[in-house]
Formats: C-alpha cells, structure tokens, sequence
C-alpha cells in the first residue's frame, strides 16, 4: 500500500469554486409559443448520439436531455462537453438533469458553484437555451434524494442561485413526479427519515397519506423557478405480472390535473397549480410502457394511444406545456427479469408512425437555432458504418481470414512456429491473463482513446472481467489441482490463507481510497461514485444514473459511530467499484477446496452440473445471497459458473488440449474459431461506437440487436450468448498461441507475460493510477491522441514496476 504515496503526488489541484448572488427569475426568452411546445428526449448516451436519433425521426429534437452528476468529476464535464458539442450541431436546447451523488443536505453554496461553474465552462459558446432540471421525483421514494422537502428546497435554491450566476439566462425546472399514488407507501405518522412528518404533513392530521399534497412540500418558491415539469408516463403494468395494456382514454390529462387555474391545490391539480395559476411553461417528461417479453397489446398499438393523447392534450388545452421530453430509453426492471423499451423510435415503423403524428400536431422539432460547431469542442465520435455489400463483404473476410488461420497450420513451415514450452507454467494462460488485465485497466481508467477499439467488445461480446474470472479459475486448477489428491490438507491451507490475503487487501483498498478521498485538494469521486454506462442489472435504462459508493461512511467521524457503518465495511457494501470483484475472488476461493476435491476423485461431471445449476438459478431469480457490493455487478450464483468452468479446465488441461489436438477432431476446432469470429462480427454489428475511428458493420437493425443482445449477451447476469462467446474466446485465443507462438510471443509477450503473471499487484494499483488520471484536467477533455498517449504511459509504469518488482514484498501479486 506504500505505493500509493508517489502515486497521489501525481494528482493535481482542482479548481476553486466561489460564491455566487442571489438570482432572478428568467423571462420568457426560452419559452415557445403558445401551442407549439417543444419535443425533447432522454436518450441512452452511452449507445445513442443526437445524430442518430435526428436520422431515425427524421428531424432532430428541440431539446436533448442527458443526466449530470453533482458532483461532476472531470471526465464526466468532458461528456458533457462532447453533449453541448451534438446539440450545437443540430441547433437543439439542452436539458441537464441534475442527480445529486451526495446527501442533499450537503449541496451547499460552494459545491452548486462548483458544479456552475464546469457546465458554463462546457457550455461556452453555445447559443441554445440551458434548462436545468434539479433532482426530479423528488417527491417519490425511488430515488436517493426523494421525500426530504426541506433539504431539497435548500439545494434546489442553492443551484438555482449559482447557475444563474455563472450561465446567461438558464431555466430552472422544478420537476416532481406525477401525484397518483402518492406518498408511494402505506399511510405513517413519520417521516421516511424516522423523524417527525414536518411539512410533508400537509392536512395537519398527523399521518402521512394519500390525503397530502404531493407537491407543496417540495416547491421551492417563485423566485427560483422558472419553469414546472411533470413525470407522468402510461405505467400501468397491473398488480401481477408485466403485461403491456393500451392506455385508457384521459389517462395523461388525469395527471396533469384540469387546465384550468383553480384556488389552492388539492395535491393533484398539477396543472392548474403550478402552471396555470403561476403562469409558468410545463416541461412533461413521459413514455409508455412496453415490454418485448409481456403479454398483452403490441408495440405500437401501446404507444401511439398513448401518444396520441400527450400530442392531442398539449396541442389544446393545455397551452402552457412548453416542452415534452419522451424517454428513449430501455430499462430493466427487477433486477433485469422485465425489458421495458420506452422508446418511440425503437424500430423504423413506429420512429415513421410518431414522426407523422407529430407533423399533425403543433410539438416543433428541431433545430431551434442555426447549427453550427461549437467553438472549442472536439467533434462528436459517432464512428465509422458500413452499410449493405460493404458490412456483409468486410464480415465475410473476417471468416476468410479466421479460416486462413486454421489451415496454415498444416504447413511445415508454419508448424515450427508452434508452442513448444517444457515449463510447468503455461505461458499461453499468463499472455491470455495479461491481455484480461489491459483489457480491464483500459475499460476502468475509462478515457475515450485507441486502446477502445480493442478492448470494448471488439473480440467478441466479451469484456476483460469475463476473462479474467475464467482464467483466475484455469490458474488455480492447475497450479493446486495436482495436489488435491494427495495433500489436500495442503491445498486448503494454501487457498484459506490466499483467501484471507484478498479479503485483508481488500479492506486495506477500501479504506485507503476513503482515506485519499478526504484530501481537499484531490477529486476521488472517480472511484468513490459509479455512473451506470447502460450495462448493468438495470440496463440501458439505468444508463446515467450515479451512486455514491460511500455513502454514509462519514458516521465514521461521529461519535458513537453509527452501528452499521462496521459491518458494512467488514462485508465489502463499500468500496471502489473498479474493485469490488475481489470480493467474489475471496469467496471462490474460500469454497475451492471444495471443488478440487470432488475434481481429485472423478466428479468433474458433479461438479458441472452443480455449477450449471446454480449458475440457471440465479439467472432466472436474480438471487442474491450476499449483501456484499459485488453482488451488484458479479452476482455470485451466476459468476461462479466461469471460475467452476476454468478451475476444470485447468485441472484437466493436459487432456481437454490432447483432445483438440487430435487430427479427428480438428474440424470441432475449426468450428469454434469461425464461430468466436461470427460472435466478433455480432458485436461489431452493434451501435456503440467508441470513438470516431471506430468502424460498425450495419448487419442488423439496431431494433433487433438489441433485442438479441438484451436477451442473450447480458453482463451482469452473464446471458447464455456471452457465457459461450467467453468460453470460445478462450480457447480460440490458447489455439491461435499454440500454434503461432513464436510470432505472437516475439510481438506481444515481453509486454503481457509479465503483467499476466502478476495480476493481482497489478489490479490494485490500477485503482490508484486511475484516481490520478481522473484528477489530470487535460485528460478529461476528450482527445483522443492525449488520452492514448496517457494510456500507453499508465500500462508502461505497470509495466515497469511488475519488470522491477516494485514493493513486491509489500503488495499481493
């Protein structure tokens, strides 16, 4: 852990924040004409662009929302720069949604300039209007910040004061969430906090009900907002399972309350309340619900109703909404069992249905200003498409050249570039191994460069965790599988004592990095919050949404310390999400002895069908049995079905490459090269573009990829199509090194041995040189050629230090 000590010296000073004045309400600059409200939309940015969606409407959006973390790290204002960049170029508004990653009550005067002060910084230049969505649904309990009235209004107040004294004009939006159902949970005479109800008991009689007012407690006056929203979205699935129904007539306008303006708000009268009796525009953010896998109604059956009446409504009566935001997202639901596609150009039949429908209503589509490049931003990476004959000719070479690559070996010549180690360490695994690890370093420092045209699914559906969890596994069936027949007494030793040295690690990690992240001067949020990319339990819906990985860790600082806060540490519910798969290594490798004794007597078949087995219960319940932080992202009944599979292979190496090798049966290794290959060219098929020298073949429709990737492929829960694509990567990559070693190993083994054979020293620093990337202003801008260059100079001082064996004696490796 000395390590670390020249690691932080690199770390630079963030900027300094400042106080800001009081504000004044916004005029009626940004606001549209009566009747003729604006379209917005919330997009997946992680696999969508402002380009792309303008091309599958048609026309761009009049404002494009995406989520800002507060606080925002340094990589993430260079998202947000390269997000003002797309909006400028298709002349749109933009919408930041603003989700606070710490407790609202510390959104204090100093952390809302701080936050004002990047988005002017980005937004220099940029002549659209900048609306300012504050913690939305702050009235509903599904999100962190949700059912605190008076910490809310506080922070509300604070931004609102800080954005208007950095931007010109901004438009703050007050945003709550429809009031059906409200206060979302049985009646209390408490507040969700345990304290008393305060002002969220509205009727003054004691209980929090149904009968206050959703909205009243969290309003946070006049003066600082300048515009009302509304999440309200056809969402009636039933109380039993999903089922996708056709919305009932009047349900949109039942949310937004009547048109009128009336007297004092009944707690459900949104509409009239806040829009028409205070005469501010109404931004309405909705979608309706559909799930591919539901019974019921079809797609667009479900959404042109529902679009239908949001169109109809706001093209009428209700003239003072000036914005509506349609969600083109998808999200997972229970913990991924449920798909729900929001989307209304999902597929180019019901994208060409809204289009018409919205030339036949008053909702205008951008752009809203002259387009043009926004001074001082890079262009947006939106890649490379090949399209027809070129994307079916470009994947047939591929096959071509993988089945090249099967044949060459047959000649003599060739042949002498086999593998011929006498050693009992298998070279091949540690390259396979160090190429696992760059991929992970390359995907956690996250910096957008070259490096992601090789690591991000490039081999296939496939990311360095999978590979990694597997090889771990190889690794220790054949350095303990040997001795488990004869000396397993030993063997439990051996792994009970490694096991313990990763947890101890572990702990050390986590409580190093709060340690570093108390330093004034040193922005950890990096490691210390996790933004989700789209690829997780929740899905691409979940994309944008931030967690903060210590919350409530600064109980530590209280005296008595509250009771939870240790075991929470003990059990790994914290820490840096780059490294909370060590826990799930502590726990396989506790149970290993387990699996390497039923191996040492004949059970290989056992032990698969048990792995098997688990690994389909917990795909199918998304049981979780540990509360630990890596169950989130590596739920242990499913991620142990890799270490199983690889601690087996490893054990039965000698037999399972005796078995591809003969000549028999090459043909079934033919068979799993090509088929690694065609995995590859699904996943370039995909539209997630890393950078703009990226290159897609347009193979499928962007509809069904990704429904067979939602379906098949998925990360966390590891689905079907990855789990095999893992295993033929594997051993497509031991063949091609088995059979053009000397090449290979002359090309890329000085550098990956070495890091392959210490993985474990060098994932732990990994977690440090990424806390000093993140805190290099120059490296959170964007370019490419910079950030490649950071990135060959990170994976070289790993290099360097595993060659010199840096604090070796120090740090596990």
């Amino acid at each position: 852990m000395a390590a670390t000590a020249a690691l932080v010296l690199l770390m630079t000073a963030l900027s300094l924040v400042h106080a800001a004045p009081a504000r004044a309400v916004q005029d009626a600059t940004a606001t549209p004409a009566p009747d003729a409200p604006y379209l917005g939309v919330s997009l997946d940015w992680a696999a969508d662009s402002a380009a792309d969606h303008a091309e599958r409407l048609g026309a761009p959006a009049a404002v494009y929302d995406r989520p800002v973390p507060l606080p925002m790290s340094e990589q993430e204002q260079g998202h947000l720069r390269d997000f003002f960049a797309q909006l400028s170029g298709q002349g749109s508004h933009a919408l930041l949604t603003v989700r606070p990653e710490i407790p609202l009550a510390d959104v204090d005067d100093a952390r809302a300039a701080a936050l004002a002060a990047q988005v002017a910084d980005v937004a220099e230049g940029y002549e659209g209007t900048v609306f300012v969505r504050f913690a939305p649904q702050m009235n509903a309990p599904w999100v962190p910040w949700g059912q605190q009235p008076e910490a809310y209004t506080e922070a509300f107040r604070a931004v609102a004061t800080a954005m208007d004294a950095e931007l010109s004009e901004p438009v703050m939006v007050w945003s709550p969430a429809a009031a059906e159902d409200y206060p979302f949970r049985d009646p209390s005479p408490t507040a969700p906090s345990g304290g008393a109800l305060g002002p969220l008991d509205t009727d003054g009689s004691g209980v929090w009900d149904f009968d206050d007012d959703a909205y009243r407690p969290y309003y946070p006056g006049d003066d600082v907002v300048d515009w009302v929203g509304l999440s309200a979205y056809h969402d009636r699935t039933g109380d039993g399972p999903a089922r996708n129904t056709v919305p009932e007539p009047g349900a949109f306008e039942a949310l937004l309350g009547p048109a009128g303006a009336g007297g004092p708000g009944t707690g459900a009268d949104f509409y009239a309340t806040y829009a028409a009796a205070r005469d501010r525009p109404v931004l309405v953010e909705t979608g309706a619900f559909y799930s591919p896998d539901a019974p019921g109604a079809g797609e667009q059956e479900v959404k042109s109703a529902w679009w239908d009446q949001v169109l109809t409504a706001v093209s009428g009566s209700y003239d003072r909404v000036g914005a509506v935001v349609w969600n083109e997202r998808v999200e997972q639901r229970d913990d991924g069992a449920v798909t729900v596609d929001w989307r209304a150009t999902a597929d180019s039949g019901t994208a060409e249905a809204f289009a018409e429908r919205l030339e036949e209503s008053t909702v205008v589509t951008g752009p809203v200003f002259e387009p043009s490049p926004l001074a001082g931003a890079a262009p947006a990476a939106t890649g490379t498409a090949l399209e027809g004959g070129a994307a079916w000719s470009a994947a047939a070479a591929a096959l071509a050249v993988a089945l090249l690559l099967c044949l060459l070996p047959l000649l003599r010549p060739v042949r002498a570039w086999a593998y011929a180690g006498t050693s009992s360490r298998d070279a091949r695994i540690d390259m396979l191994r160090g190429m696992a690890i760059v991929f992970v370093v390359v995907n956690h420092v996250g910096l957008t460069s070259l490096f992601q045209l090789l690591t991000q699914e490039t081999i296939g559906v496939v990311s360095g965790a999978e590979l990694f969890v597997l090889l771990s596994g190889a690794v220790l069936g054949l350095v303990y599988g040997p001795r488990a027949t004869d000396h397993l007494g030993d063997v439990v030793d051996r792994t009970s004592r490694r096991a313990w040295k990763l947890y101890v690690t572990a702990l050390a990690v986590v409580l190093l990095v709060f340690a570093l992240s108390r330093l004034p001067f040193l922005d950890a949020t990096a490691v210390t919050t996790f933004t989700d990319q789209g690829t997780g339990a929740t899905g691409a819906g979940g994309a944008g949404t931030a967690y903060d990985l210590y919350a409530g860790m600064e109980g530590f600082f209280q005296y008595p310390v509250p009771a939870h806060l240790i075991p929470s540490v003990f059990l790994l519910q914290i820490g840096p999400w780059q490294f909370n798969v060590m826990g799930l290594y502590v726990i396989l490798l506790a149970v290993s002895p387990l699996v390497l004794m039923a191996l040492a007597r004949g059970r290989a078949w056992l032990v698969l069908l048990i792995s098997l087995g688990l690994y389909a219960l917990g795909t199918t319940t998304r049981l979780r049995l540990l509360p630990s932080q890596f169950e989130d992202s590596f739920p242990l009944l499913v991620w142990q079905v890799l270490f199983v599979l690889g601690m087996v292979a490893g054990y039965y190496r000698k037999q399972v490459v005796a078995w591809f090798a003969a000549p028999s049966r090459r043909p079934v290794l033919w068979a799993c090269v090509l088929l690694t290959v065609a995995f590859a060219v699904f996943s370039w098929s995909g539209p997630y573009y890393t950078n703009a020298y990226d290159v897609r073949l347009a193979l499928l429709p962007e509809g069904v990829f990704r429904t067979v990737y939602d379906g098949f492929f998925g990360r966390t829960h590891l689905g079907p199509g990855r789990l095999v694509n893992v295993l033929l990567v594997v051993i497509t990559g031991y063949a091609l090194l088995s059979a053009y070693w000397k090449p290979l190993h002359r090309a890329l083994g000085w550098f990956l041995i070495p890091l392959g054979q210490a993985t474990l020293y060098v994932f732990i620093l990994h977690v440090f040189l990424i806390l000093a990337a993140a805190n290099v202003p120059a490296l959170q801008q964007g370019n490419l050629w910079l950030n490649t260059a950071a990135y060959v100079a990170i994976l070289g001082l790993l290099w360097v230090m595993v060659r010199t064996r840096f604090l070796f004696r120090i740090i596990p490796r």
